[in-house]
């Protein structure tokens, strides 16, 4: 990508979207095109195609889509599957008609078994059962990736597929009721305290492990695959550590500075035991994550402080 190529980002509003539109600005990129849901939406096969026609983008990051934690997966599968297939068909097929000379696809880590080896490396998928509580949007995901894959395969294009570990950061979703298990426990931990609360509770045994990035990594890290990279391979972008969900939130206690105690509901869903993903193959093409996840945390509350009303 040059400085001023056309550069279309769908979802720009979103957690990722939002980030890499961030960077992109920050590293002097000028053509950045957007679109709010109000002037286009993704699920209108025919608005989509329109706008390719009309707008031409010559590079695209697709990070639209339809996301949530375990209680929205569980109460909604049917939106997940048919509103991120549909976002997916139609930017990936238009990219294609309208000559788009690169596309990233951002996937997620749900993609993998649920009992899949630790750390999940790339070549896992497909290999073992998804976990129930998220299988329609993992489903969603992997048809997406497959996609872009058989497009490269018969039209030779360059539609390149990442799978970020779980993200956090500005513009994350704080809804309780629909959002992932990190925004939902910071905002828990902020609201006790101000509410002099003696206890927070969190879902589940608190043993589960996970993985998490900064979302301005994640932007650094797709800046870098669009310019560096071209295989037809998906790529993993994490950090390659994880940590137990009650060590989680016992870092979200002394961020927030809570001090009441934190109890554990285990009649609530764990989910997947453990998703760690494997990194190194990322890490040879010569990328590696810079915000430690403490730092990230205390920037990721700072902002939300600020934005209380629209998180």
């Amino acid at each position: 990508m040059k400085k001023k190529s056309k550069i279309y980002i769908a979802g720009h509003r979103g957690l990722v979207g939002s980030a890499i539109k961030r960077r992109l600005e920050q590293s002097g990129f000028l053509n950045i095109i957007v679109r709010t849901h109000a002037e286009l939406d993704l699920i209108n096969s025919r608005a989509v195609s329109n706008f390719f026609k009309k707008e031409k983008p010559e590079y695209v990051f697709l990070a639209a889509a339809k996301v949530g934690g375990i209680l929205a997966n569980e109460n909604y599968p049917a939106d997940f599957i048919f509103q991120n297939l549909q976002i997916q068909n139609n930017i990936i097929h238009n990219s294609y008609l309208n000559r788009v000379k690169k596309l990233l696809f951002l996937g997620s880590s749900c993609i993998y078994p649920r009992e899949s080896p630790q750390p999940i490396k790339e070549e896992y998928l497909l290999t073992g059962p998804l976990e129930k509580t998220n299988d329609a949007y993992a489903i969603a995901k992997i048809a997406g990736i497959k996609m872009c894959q058989s497009y490269n395969q018969q039209y030779s294009t360059q539609f390149i597929s990442v799978m970020p570990t779980n993200l956090y950061g500005p513009n994350d979703n704080f809804d309780l009721k629909s959002s992932h298990a990190f925004p939902a426990m910071l905002r828990k931990f902020h609201e006790a305290k101000i509410k002099n609360k003696k206890e927070v509770v969190i879902w589940g045994t608190g043993s589960p492990k996970r993985e998490f990035l900064h979302v301005d990594d994640l932007a650094d890290a797709c800046l870098f695959l669009m310019q560096n990279y071209k295989q037809n391979k998906i790529v993993n972008i994490g950090t390659g550590k994880d940590l137990k969900i009650i060590e989680l939130a016992q870092i979200f206690k002394k961020v927030v500075n809570f001090k009441g105690k934190i109890v554990k509901d285990k009649s609530k869903p764990d989910g997947t035991p453990r998703k760690l993903l494997d990194v190194s193959f990322l890490h040879k093409l010569g990328w590696k994550h810079k915000i430690n996840l403490e730092n990230g945390i205390k920037d990721t509350y700072e902002w939300f402080l600020k934005n209380r009303k629209r998180a």
